[in-house]
């Protein structure tokens, strides 16, 4: 098909109407809820595979360090390569690596298909930034806000899905279903979004050493990592240790009903877009400081939700709720002042900023899972509110000169100097 170079402008942006915005969103939630499908079906998978205590423990980690791959191998790509083949081709490659999982006969096939799973499914960190990319500089903190719903949504409501549909059919189902809906969401994608292209004249050895410079060379980008890491961190720390209290004797539920809390973390994902939009207005700066300090607070209830009982029960769920609207607040404020730094290498910049935030949330399933043994759900709060503690201390000592760059992000964003080469776009449908 012929295509036309349009400009960066408002104007030139044909393609992220509401429908499409959507339709990112839903892309993005269903790529990585394959990586967490597995967390709640462990015991039916190893009994069903014959897999030992070690090779399960391998599943989880196996999804963790293929994603870790695709944010830094694949991720970059979206600066050098057009945007709509990358998303959609990841798309169906997820969808093809969870049929493996889906049909997988024993351990080997199982693990293979986890991985490849986890590494594909980076297509959610490739669409955020073309998101990004696409809307116009007023309205990129909300667009950025309501794809990354979508995409904390299919973390916290994998679990549900996948006990629901396990109940329905066995472990196997909520794979089989997913790899449809990644398949259909691969041609919608192709269907409904633009080319994009953003060249930057590097080759992919340069592109990748240039995604590792930008550590160097951008003190901003640097710091957000650190709060992001810290905050997902943060975020490990209570999913990891959930299922620990409520299937012990404070609460003694079962796997299904676990599952469901899900649903709880979701309402706290839904403050995305109103962090978005705060954003658009200059308060990066400030909305960084209110989630960073809600984080803190949140573990005041999660402490008091370790008794059993009603009352505990519901200092829990409030704590979850907070907690996840905090986490959600302090990670879209950090991505709409680090996509402002580079507009043509976005990608690069969120596969750095990415990567740390994706470390920060291994450590701390890590140290949960150590602190767990020893002091169990008190000793976890206190690691969940000294980790939130250090993100409140990173962000109090913000330089002056960022804390002024925050407040400006949106009229930096709209300025000619800021905006992205020209692009490739091939509007016809």
């Amino acid at each position: 098909m012929p295509s036309a170079r349009i400009p960066d402008t408002p104007a030139g942006r044909q393609g992220l109407g509401r429908g499409t915005l959507l339709l990112m969103a839903v892309a993005c939630g269903l790529s990585v809820a394959g990586n967490y499908f597995a967390q709640p079906l462990l015991e039916i998978i190893g009994r069903d595979l014959h897999m030992s205590a070690g090779a399960l423990a391998l599943v989880v980690t196996v999804g963790q360090v293929g994603y870790a791959l695709g944010l830094i191998l694949l991720v970059p790509l979206g600066d050098l390569a057009e945007r709509r083949g990358l998303a959609t081709g990841l798309c169906a490659a997820t969808a093809a690596f969870l049929l493996v999982t889906a049909s997988a006969p024993n351990a080997a096939v199982l693990l293979t298909g986890i991985a490849l799973t986890g590494l594909t499914s980076v297509a959610a960190q490739v669409v955020v930034p073309y998101a990004a990319t696409l809307a116009s500089p007023e309205k990129r903190g909300r667009t950025v806000g309501t794809v990354m719903t979508g995409l904390l949504l299919g973390i916290l409501l994998a679990r549900t899905a996948a006990g629901l549909l396990s109940g329905l059919g066995g472990w196997r189902t909520v794979y089989w279903v997913n790899a449809v809906l990644m398949a259909v969401m691969a041609v919608l994608l192709y269907r409904a979004l633009p080319r994009l292209r953003t060249p930057v004249g590097l080759s992919y050895p340069r592109l990748l050493g240039s995604t590792f410079a930008l550590f160097a060379h951008e003190p901003v980008l640097r710091r957000r990592a650190l709060m992001g890491g810290l905050s997902f961190a943060a975020f490990s720390v209570l999913w990891t240790a959930m299922t620990f209290l409520l299937s012990g004797s404070s609460y003694d539920w079962s796997a299904s009903a676990i599952g469901l809390l899900g649903l709880v973390g979701a309402a706290g994902s839904l403050s995305a877009s109103v962090t978005g939009r705060l954003a658009d207005r200059g308060l990066v700066h400030r909305v960084t400081g209110i989630g960073s300090v809600l984080l803190l607070a949140s573990w005041a209830l999660l402490g008091l939700g370790g008794y059993g009982g009603a009352w505990s029960l519901a200092a829990l769920l409030a704590g979850v709720i907070v907690l996840d609207a905090a986490v959600q607040g302090v990670h879209i404020s950090n991505q709409n002042l680090v996509y402002a730094l580079r507009p043509e290498a976005r990608n690069r910049l969120n596969s750095a900023y990415m990567t740390s935030y994706f470390a920060g949330g291994a450590l701390g399933s890590a140290l949960t899972s150590a602190v767990w043994s020893a002091y169990h759900w008190a000793g976890v709060c206190i690691l969940g509110a000294a980790l939130s503690a250090a993100l409140v201390l990173v962000w109090l000592t913000e330089p002056r000169a960022t804390r002024h760059q925050a407040s400006r992000t949106r009229t930096v964003a709209q300025s000619p100097a800021a905006r992205p080469k020209p692009t490739v776009a091939d509007t016809a449908r």
